[in-house]
């Protein structure tokens, strides 16, 4: 915003040293002045020249200084070229109307300058005001922590108005009353309202100015209560927003999986139900009875892991799964995991460096969580061997699930470690219950590590998880891979 060019007087006066030494200066030189043009004019019309310099000083001095420089002004206009020279007397009545003529001057140009002077220091104060709530403005209504933000605007507010300090304070349960306990000692406690609702106080040091004070009351404290009411309004539709949020991915993730469970419970247990009503029969031979006694037990294993899965999800969502960290072995807990997935023997091939450091993590969560990665890999892989491989990188151990299937879109790379989430036109996600993945990122990210993938369509896809390093103690013993059957039969599989 473009400023109005600044006035010809500020809003304090110049020093008065300053302005007696102009006074003298001025005297003097007009004096000699006169010497040279009394021979082009008469003596009594040059003593307007005086007048120059009484305007300067009463304009910048103010009345007292400028009264002063006409009486010094007439005292040498009298004692140098009035007639009788050398002498402090007037001798004819017209010197006496000059002089007089030198004091209206000064007290009328004095009280004009004051006046500009006063207009002058409003303006400035004006402006300073309106560039303070702009600043507050910036600071109130960007949204971040309010408390801190006051905490700034305060600090700017006292250095604006030159204050000793400054403090906002947010109204709290108690109501205004509670910061107000030093007034009238050490402290000035100006209430802040939303109209009838108190929001706030503005704290400043006592013994302040009266102008001061009233200019706090009349001019700033209703623009900050302004900007304090927007700033808590902001802050509240701010919750709520958060609160809706929250609620719609509530209200998302039931929906995802009612429709999730309906569909994965039926589809077993419509197989076990198929399965087991031939089995009851008395004529079934006896290769039919293993076939069909196969198929209760794999889609029976099926809901295990589904129930599994809903139940780590639920503690991951909850923040209820916290990890139980062991030094550990990570080349036992892959392999573990790729021994639990199901599949035949040669379908992960594992390249894992001879130096990797033991890790401090819960193994249990870890063979989890790779467990649900390398089934992934498998289901994704077109029949193709899965590559591990791991490696240490300064701190930190990468570990890389490398696949040879259709690859993920670039759109995709990050929805699928979102729960229920399958990928479209994916006919492997459809054995899968869009969870796997997502408890993966869960486990992994609990124990301090990360997962992602890189992938481009058409090319394969590569699941990339990178675990922390810490320092191992002497005499360190490294735990075996979690035997999971004391897991109670939980396989530690999820489907992606």
């Amino acid at each position: 915003m473009r400023r109005p060019p600044p006035l010809p007087l500020g809003p304090t006066a110049p020093p008065v040293a300053l302005g007696v030494g102009v006074a003298v200066t001025g005297i003097a030189l007009t004096t000699l002045l006169v010497y040279p043009l009394k021979h082009v004019a008469p003596v009594v019309a040059l003593g307007v020249l005086y007048l120059l310099v009484v305007l300067l000083v009463s304009s910048l001095w103010g009345a007292w200084l400028g009264a002063g420089t006409a009486l010094a002004s007439a005292l040498a206009f009298n004692y140098f070229h009035i007639p009788p020279t050398g002498r402090l007397t007037i001798a004819e009545s017209a010197n006496w109307a000059a002089l007089g003529v030198f004091f209206v001057v000064a007290i009328v140009a004095s009280s004009l300058a004051q006046a500009a002077r006063s207009r002058a220091s409003e303006v400035a104060e004006r402006r300073t005001e309106a560039d303070l709530a702009a600043e507050m403005a910036r600071l109130l209504l960007r949204g971040g922590d309010l408390r801190a933000a006051l905490a700034t605007a305060a600090q700017r507010l006292s250095a604006a108005l030159d204050l000793p300090s400054a403090a906002i304070e947010p109204v709290d349960g108690d109501g205004v009353e509670n910061v107000g306990a030093e007034v009238g000692r050490r402290r000035i406690a100006i209430a802040l309202h939303d109209g009838e609702r108190p929001i706030g106080t503005l704290v400043v040091p006592a013994g302040l100015p009266a102008t001061t004070l009233a200019r706090l009351r009349e001019r700033v404290a209703p623009a900050l209560e302004a900007l304090l009411a927007a700033a808590l309004e902001r802050e509240a539709l701010l919750g709520d927003r958060v609160e809706t949020a929250a609620l719609r991915r509530s209200d998302v993730l039931k929906t995802a999986l009612l429709r999730s469970v309906s569909h994965d419970l039926r589809s077993p247990l419509t197989a076990i139900l198929t399965a087991a009503e031939p089995l009851a029969g008395e004529r079934i031979e006896d290769a039919d009875r293993r076939e069909l006694g196969a198929i209760v037990g794999e889609e029976a294993r099926r809901l295990a892991r589904l129930v599994d899965n809903l139940l780590d999800l639920s503690r991951l969502e909850t923040h209820g799964a916290p990890p139980r960290p062991e030094w550990c072995s990570l080349e036992e807990v892959v392999r573990a995991a790729a021994e639990g997935v199901g599949v035949p023997v040669d379908t992960f091939q594992l390249r894992m460096a001879p130096d990797l450091p033991p890790l401090r993590a819960d193994a249990a969560q870890l063979e989890r969580a790779f467990a649900n990665l390398l089934d992934n890999a498998a289901r994704h892989g077109a029949g193709h061997p899965v590559l591990i491989r791991a490696s240490a990188v300064r701190s930190r151990i990468l570990v890389r699930i490398v696949d040879r299937g259709p690859g993920i879109a670039p759109t995709e790379q990050e929805r699928i470690f979102e729960p229920f989430h399958r990928a479209p036109g994916d006919r492997a996600a459809s054995r899968g219950s869009g969870l796997g993945l997502a408890i993966a990122r869960g486990f992994v990210e609990v124990n301090g590590g990360r997962v992602w993938v890189e992938s481009l369509p058409g090319q394969g896809a590569s699941f990339v998880v990178e675990l922390p390093i810490e320092a191992a103690a002497d005499g360190l013993v490294v735990a075996a891979a979690p035997d999971r059957s004391a897991e109670g039969g939980r396989s530690g599989r999820g489907e992606a």
